[in-house]
């Protein structure tokens, strides 16, 4: 227990702080200060933000296209997927090209049509972006900001890459193919943690601490681990992560509504036999919450790094998905506390055997940062289970059993 007699004679003499019952009700006070607080910043820092990608959406639904209402944006993938399969190639352009933010973030529009809309918003963005870098209303700060913003999203409408999901507003999300999604009969998700956003969707240096490098690194060691497999990854950035290790990364707010498009993502995936999920710290958290729900084909959840997934176990899951974790022995994340006092943590520790997951080894990977860079344990296992070599994967202890059973 913490002590505080060396804060001053009062502390010690009446001893109020060590009393549990003061302590708790001390921690359940700044909780609500905290809660109280970030709500009216967050209030306060967005009530003013764009946001075009439901701007979009409203004009989608009050529109027409050939003479006939356009179907909801949110409509199951199937009834959009028959949408599109009805139009011919230069109608599915013409929308497209007139509603971009919209058909690029619609689960269940043609992957190649959505690449090409969100190369559009990309272009739209990196423009507005570049004329606030210039703007003299703009604070110093503020024209540094978009000028990072317009190299970044520059970036991503380079040729080549598969943008399948672009939203700017807010700290903004995205999502990255690696592979063929269309032809892919295995398709990984990396779910990364907090503090991602658009600006740091990819790093040019410690490259695979952001999710465009966490999926690139897999993408390179699936291909590498089976070179005749049919595999795709996706760099899955799309939903709001916590920003820093406030109360936000300690609640489930955001990972519940993350969960939601998680669900989302994993029920549009045009043709894969076998999902794998790959969630990296707070991500664990969103595919905890999400596990129970997941459609059948998600064979596999693996965790690193995880801060507890929001279930008492691998039962509590409610998941027929195979349960991996793996922590390095120098990941920080082991030393903060799950607190639960106001409804702060994510409960039991995914690699305490009791909570019945395959222990892994991560045996290279540097740090909390560290699963996927190249030449570590850590992803060489995530590669094997990306494409089914599973009797191949390396348990964290000879008799740890994570193989057990396994082909």
């Amino acid at each position: 227990m913490t002590s505080f007699s060396g804060l001053g004679p009062s502390f010690g003499s009446f001893g109020f702080l060590q009393s549990t019952a003061w302590r708790a009700a001390l921690a359940l006070a700044v909780v609500f200060v905290m809660l109280t607080l970030t709500g009216w910043t967050a209030i306060r820092g967005h009530q003013d933000d764009a946001n075009p990608l439901a701007t979009a959406e409203t004009d989608w639904r009050h529109a027409t296209f050939r003479g006939d209402r356009l179907p909801d944006p949110d409509a199951a993938p199937n009834r959009l997927r028959a949408f599109f399969a009805s139009l011919d190639r230069a109608g599915r352009r013409e929308l497209a090209d007139r509603y971009p933010l919209v058909v690029g973030n619609m689960n269940g529009a043609p992957v190649e049509l959505r690449y090409r809309a969100n190369h559009t918003a990309l272009d739209q963005a990196r423009a507005i972006e570049e004329r606030r870098s210039t703007d003299r209303r703009l604070t110093p700060v503020g024209r540094q900001d978009a000028g990072r913003l317009m190299h970044r999203f520059e970036s991503m409408a380079a040729k080549g890459r598969q943008i399948l999901a672009f939203d700017p507003a807010g700290g903004g999300r995205a999502a990255e193919v690696f592979g063929d999604l269309d032809t892919a009969r295995r398709v990984s998700v990396v779910v990364p943690g907090v503090d991602t956003n658009l600006t740091n969707f990819e790093r040019t240096t410690r490259a695979t601490s952001a999710p465009v490098g966490m999926a690139d690194a897999l993408y390179g060691a699936e291909r590498a681990a089976r070179p005749g497999a049919r595999t795709a990854v996706i760099a899955w950035a799309d939903y709001t992560a916590p920003a820093g290790l406030g109360v936000e990364a300690a609640t489930g707010q955001l990972a519940q509504a993350g969960a939601v498009r998680l669900r989302a993502l994993t029920r549009a995936l045009p043709s894969a036999d076998s999902v794998a999920l790959f969630c990296h710290s707070y991500g664990s958290v969103v595919c905890g919450l999400a596990a129970r729900d997941l459609p059948s084909n998600v064979r596999d959840i693996a965790v690193a790094g995880s801060p507890g997934m929001r279930a008492a176990n691998k039962t509590a899951l409610d998941t027929r998905a195979r349960l991996w974790a793996m922590r390095d022995s120098d990941d920080w994340i082991q030393d903060v506390p799950y607190l639960e006092v106001g409804g702060l943590g994510h409960g039991p520790d995914p690699v305490d055997p009791a909570f019945g997951s395959r222990l892994l080894s991560a045996a290279g990977a540097d740090g909390h940062a560290g699963y996927f860079t190249p030449g570590t344990e850590s992803l060489r296992n995530f590669a094997k289970i990306g494409v089914g070599a599973l009797s191949d994967v390396r348990c964290a202890a000879d008799d740890a059993g994570c193989d057990a059973g396994l082909t």
